[in-house]
């Protein structure tokens, strides 16, 4: 592939051309690693003074790092080219019906902060309020320099956090006014960051795709069990968030109840009935339900509720296969990897009760990043919309 290929795709003019080929030089660090110069023009297809001129650029801005001189037995020493972690921040904010979490995260996507505030419930005043305290606390708290280097805010929430009020026991109009808040623009004001707002499991969705591992199939269905279920889906290779970014909306699919008649999925496989079951066993405080799972006191609560959630998720996932040609599942959740991987293990073998007849095998995998999982991707967003040189993110690629 030759400079002038890039030239095409990343604009005719010169400028366009620049930013396209230094963020190509980024992305293809942050997926391979610490690469000297020669090897990047080499992956990249650029001439090695274009290389030498973007690198010695991106060393200025603080963007890349040089490391320690590596001698080989041949042939002259290089000089690895690295990401400097801390030269650009981003910030997640996740917005659930049961806690706010916040997340600095670094140019790798690991994080450099994090804060969690549980809630019964998830009213919007109070939510709100609770918003604006603890993220002016995060940001009034870093060193100058570092929050100079956030490049902007992503937000991970339900697409209707109004709905589904009796599931958590409470009226209709006590989360109406949800409908009404811009909460973009909110915490634009707050921060003075551009803010890009995400559905929490598609956002989920993209924590796996390149953080967990597990996500590398080019066509997928990801499926997050938080307090209520949802997913995300990736087509050819890239993560599809739909024209409302409300793509992979599998919680609203109609499954089969134990009585017989249809309920959405939300209702069967979300974590809201685990929850309940747990503290109906005893086991109670502030912790979170991937802790609380791991009480011996609920572990028939857990057994229980992966007998009736599995069920109707593999439902889930025969009606959405039928539809779209997925090469394979992803199944992650708001619980600790051991968990998780005995429910996907359940999914499994329910799947095995159900007629497929017409559809192409598929394999089935847990996903690696867990509680987090909605947070994480929300700051990593707005890192891949701007750093990225596909303006989609991604399935993650190793450097060939």
């Amino acid at each position: 592939m030759s400079e002038g290929d890039f030239q095409v795709r990343g604009g005719g003019d010169q400028v366009g051309l620049r930013a396209y080929n230094k963020r190509m030089i980024l992305d293809l660090i942050r997926q391979a690693g610490a690469l000297p110069k020669a090897e990047i023009a080499r992956h990249t297809g650029l001439s090695a003074q274009a290389v030498s001129v973007i690198v010695n650029t991106l060393l200025k801005e603080g963007l890349v790092r040089k490391e320690k001189k590596v001698r080989g037995k041949v042939g002259q020493p290089h000089t690895p080219i690295a990401l400097n972690a801390r030269g650009v921040l981003s910030l997640g904010v996740k917005i659930g019906r049961r806690s706010l979490e916040l997340m600095l995260v670094d140019f790798h996507g690991q994080a450099v902060q994090y804060r969690q505030f549980p809630y019964p419930a998830p009213r919007q005043v109070e939510v709100t309020a609770l918003l604006r305290r603890e993220l002016a606390g995060l940001l009034d708290g870093l060193e100058e320099t570092l929050r100079g280097r956030i490049v902007g805010v992503g937000v991970a929430m339900p697409g209707q956090l109004s709905a589904w009020t009796d599931v958590m026991g409470l009226d209709p109009s006590e989360l109406a006014d949800w409908d009404k808040v811009d909460i973009a623009a909110t915490i634009a004001e707050l921060t003075g960051l551009p803010v890009e707002v995400h559905n929490d499991a598609t956002a989920a969705c993209a924590a796996e795709m390149t953080l967990g591992g597990a996500l590398t199939f080019s066509s997928a269905l990801y499926i997050y069990v938080g307090t209520f279920v949802g997913g995300g889906v990736v087509i050819d290779g890239r993560l599809f968030e739909g024209t409302r970014r409300n793509a992979g909306a599998i919680g609203s699919i109609p499954v089969a109840a134990p009585d017989g008649h249809l309920e959405q999925l939300i209702r069967q496989g979300s974590l809201f009935r685990l929850t309940d079951e747990v503290r109906k066993a005893g086991v109670s405080g502030d912790a979170m339900i991937a802790d609380l799972v791991r009480d011996p006191r609920a572990a028939e609560a857990f057994a229980q509720w992966r007998r009736s959630a599995a069920p109707p998720i593999a439902q889930a996932i025969a009606a959405a296969i039928s539809i779209i040609d997925f090469e394979g599942v992803v199944i992650d959740a708001m619980l600790h990897g051991e968990e998780v991987e005995t429910f996907v293990a359940d999914v499994r073998a329910a799947l095995t009760g159900i007629d497929l007849t017409g559809t192409s095998p598929l394999e089935i995998r847990r996903g690696n990043v867990g509680p987090r999982a909605r947070v994480c991707g929300a700051a990593i967003l707005p890192l891949i919309r701007q750093f990225s040189p596909d303006q989609n993110l991604l399935v993650k690629k190793t450097a060939a």
